[in-house]
């Protein structure tokens, strides 16, 4: 009898047994930003793996007989490592037949989501991925600042502020250029050495930046000013993660295309808010 087994056909064996992970994105945090295919998932899942950025609206989308997974990773503090999440999920798919991986703003972009599927794709587990609005579009977008323009940035770029090491070692000559827009993910803890770099490989002193606190969300809080203030401008406002910071020339257009004002009743106005300016 020959004892050598197919790896397709084991592949194929396991996903006859299995439930499918479906890798979700939450958006940048207003749960009307979610889409269709997102908010039905999660009326329908399971259980539901989530994570930090995943506001309190979101999961009350979820099914109530649901069970609920909290896997969150703020800095210096993580629930689950990430290897411990990858098997959990293989795990959950055995057990269930719906498994919704639940990430704030889109897996794909620094969400880990491609490692996540990796690990399901090597033990045979069926997946599918259900993008969403992405943080660096979503939070620009309430900020009233475009991320391009045609008298102002021709491309955008978006970057982690700290690298997997947790260093801040980025590729400064190409995010300090003219003509761009560079979106910055979890860079508030280097913020000063972001700025510092920027300038230090062309950037001028006075080149527009931003810093969005809870983006998309009624307590949303903005801080504009420059490379050379913006660092002691928030620090000054004590924003607090989670964060986004721009930069480029199209900060500028913010004073003139801001649109969406929390107020403290709990209720959003669409009018020109009053943004905390540095500089």
């Amino acid at each position: 009898m020959n004892s050598f087994v197919d790896l397709n056909t084991m592949l194929a064996a396991c996903r006859a047994s299995c439930g499918t992970v479906y890798l979700v994105g939450a958006g940048p945090g207003d749960q009307e930003l979610l889409t269709l295919r997102a908010a039905r998932l999660l009326a329908q899942a399971d259980v539901v793996v989530y994570d930090h950025l995943v506001g309190p609206d979101v999961l009350a989308m979820i099914r109530p007989q649901a069970r609920r997974v909290y896997v969150g990773k703020e800095r210096s503090r993580h629930t689950l490592g990430q290897e411990g999440i990858n098997a959990m999920l293989a795990r959950l798919a055995r057990e269930h037949p719906c498994v919704v991986r639940l990430k704030g703003g889109d897996p794909f972009v620094f969400g880990r989501g491609g490692e996540e599927l990796q690990a399901l794709a090597a033990e045979g587990v069926p997946f599918e991925v259900v993008p969403g609005v992405t943080a660096g579009c979503g939070v620009a977008a309430y900020a009233g600042i475009p991320l391009t323009h045609r008298d102002y940035a021709h491309s955008c770029m978006f970057v982690a502020g700290h690298l997997k090491d947790g260093s801040c070692n980025l590729d400064w000559p190409a995010l300090a250029r003219r003509r761009q827009t560079v979106v910055i993910y979890m860079g508030l803890a280097g913020l000063p050495v972001i700025c510092r770099e920027l300038v230090a490989h062309g950037l001028p002193a006075d080149w527009p930046a931003a810093v969005v606190e809870q983006g998309t969300l009624l307590d949303q809080r903005v801080v504009t000013g420059t490379l050379a203030s913006l660092p002691a401008a928030v620090e000054e406002a004590g924003l607090e993660s989670p964060c986004l910071t721009i930069v480029g020339e199209v900060v500028r257009l913010r004073e003139q295309l801001a649109w969406f004002e929390p107020r403290g009743d709990g209720a959003a106005a669409v009018e020109a808010p009053r943004a905390v300016v540095a500089g």
